[in-house]
C-alpha cells in the first residue's frame, strides 16, 4: 500500500498558501485575470516596476501605478475586494475614484493605504489624508483581503471581513479643495524600490 503522507503534505501546503478570500462571490466580477495586463494600464514613469507572478501583480522597482481601464463606465458606488500581501517595510495603496495618469502619484481619487511595517505611521486600511489609523490587523508575508465599500458619502474598509474603518464625508462645496468622493476607476501603487507588495483576486461589485 502506497504511503499517503506525500498527498497529505501537498494538501497542507495548499491550505497554508491559499488566499483567505473565496475565488467567487455573489455579484462580484473579476477584473484581473492573474496572467496578463489585459484591462490594466501602467504609468510610463517607471515601466519595469510592475510584474505578474503566481497570479498576482507584484511591485518591484521605482514608484509607478497600474490603472484599471477595462470598463469605461466610472465606478461611483461599489464594493472592491483585493487580496494583498506585503513584505516587511513595504508601502503601497489601492486607489479608487481615480483616473489614468502617466506619471507621479495620482492626483485624482482616494488612496486606501497598504502598509504593515513601513516607517509611515499611517497603516493598512486608512483613507490616506482623510481618515488615518495607526494600527492594523494585517501581518507581513501573509495574505489578507482588503474590502472597500463606497455608498454615497460613506466609505467602509474591512480586513478579512472585519470592519476597521467607517468614514462619512462631510458636505463638500464645488470649490472645496483636497480629495473627496467622486467617481472613477481603480489603481494600485508601487511606492518605492524597497516595497514589495502582491495584489491578486481583484474583484468588484457595482452598487449603483
Amino acid at each position: 500500500m502506497k504511503s499517503i503522507l506525500p498527498l497529505i503534505a501537498i494538501l497542507l501546503v495548499g491550505a497554508v498558501n491559499r488566499s483567505p478570500a473565496a475565488d467567487t462571490e455573489e455579484g462580484f466580477v473579476s477584473i484581473f485575470d492573474g496572467k496578463t495586463f489585459t484591462g490594466w494600464k501602467t504609468s510610463i514613469d517607471n515601466t519595469n516596476t510592475w510584474k505578474i507572478e503566481d497570479g498576482a501583480f507584484v511591485t518591484r522597482g521605482q514608484t509607478a501605478h497600474v490603472f484599471y481601464i477595462g470598463d469605461t463606465n466610472a465606478f461611483k458606488n461599489f464594493e472592491l475586494k483585493v487580496d494583498v500581501m506585503t513584505e516587511p517595510n513595504s508601502n503601497g495603496g489601492i486607489y479608487f475614484h481615480t483616473a489614468y495618469q502617466e506619471r507621479g502619484f495620482p492626483r485624482a481619487g482616494i488612496e486606501c493605504q497598504v502598509n504593515v511595517s513601513h516607517t509611515d505611521w499611517i497603516k493598512t486600511g486608512s483613507l490616506y489624508g482623510l481618515c488615518n489609523i495607526g494600527l492594523t490587523p494585517c501581518k507581513d508575508n501573509q495574505w489578507w483581503t482588503q474590502h472597500i465599500i463606497v455608498r454615497g458619502r460613506k466609505v467602509t474598509v474591512k480586513i478579512d471581513g472585519k470592519t476597521i474603518l467607517e468614514y462619512n464625508e462631510p458636505p463638500v462645496s464645488p470649490e472645496g479643495r483636497g480629495k473627496h468622493l467622486s467617481q472613477g476607476t481603480f489603481a494600485l501603487q508601487a511606492h518605492d524600490p524597497k516595497s514589495v507588495i502582491r495584489y491578486k483576486n481583484i474583484r468588484v461589485k457595482r452598487l449603483d
